[in-house]
């Protein structure tokens, strides 16, 4: 997998889940997938520009990576490890199959971090809530795990799909009221499915004149 620098934008926050999301952050699965995370500092900016951790946070756990640059780079590589894991899962439960083992694992062993770390809160509802001075570097994936774990405990699998597109591959839930929602985004990937399609009809157009 090719690391790549990208800027997060508001497209690539399409999935109707931040866990999907987070999968997310891996594009062209289908061809030649590319990793968005190319340093703990991608991390913090898709973390809040995803709401899932304030911007005073993120500055704060920033600034403790640049101390700790090592331990910053751990906590990637466990970030990156549960985001394959979380993928892989979604897709073996959209496909009626059973998820391997390993990646149970994997999200198990990440909850079960999470969970050590996080404290009972009773706003709103009562649950178990990651926070910087506990979690630490590990706060934008121990939020990602406990939402992951809400999520696929209640999948629909009806609603939730893997785009169509070519050199895309994300995983997506669709809201639409038809519920015919083929691609993650009509914008990028459905107009260049139908871009596609009319070049290939218009080839075709074009053989049969010359004949």
């Amino acid at each position: 997998m090719q690391v790549v620098t990208h800027e997060f934008v508001a497209r690539d926050f399409i999935a109707g889940h931040i866990a999907l999301d987070f999968a997310n952050t891996v594009t062209a699965r289908d061809t030649a997938p590319r990793d968005w995370l190319d340093g703990y500092a991608r991390l913090l900016d898709w973390a809040v520009k995803a709401g899932v951790v304030y911007a005073a946070a993120a500055t704060r756990l920033g600034a403790i990576a640049d101390r700790s640059p090592r331990e910053a780079a751990a906590a990637l590589g466990r970030a990156r490890k549960v985001r394959e894991a979380l993928h892989d899962i979604c897709v073996a439960l959209l496909t009626r199959k059973d998820a391997s083992a390993a990646a149970l694992e994997e999200l198990e062993s990440a909850w079960k971090r999470a969970a050590a770390r996080a404290h009972m809160t009773g706003k709103g509802l009562l649950r178990l809530q990651p926070d910087a001075e506990t979690s630490g570097l590990d706060l934008p994936l121990d939020l990602v795990v406990f939402a992951a774990v809400d999520l696929l405990g209640e999948l629909d699998a009806d609603r939730t799909r893997v785009c169509r597109g070519h050199d895309c591959g994300w995983l997506f839930i669709d809201s639409s009221k038809g519920g015919r929602r083929v691609w993650c985004d009509m914008g990028t990937c459905g107009n260049a499915a139908k871009g596609a399609r009319f070049a290939r009809a218009d080839k075709r157009r074009r053989r049969t004149a010359q004949r």
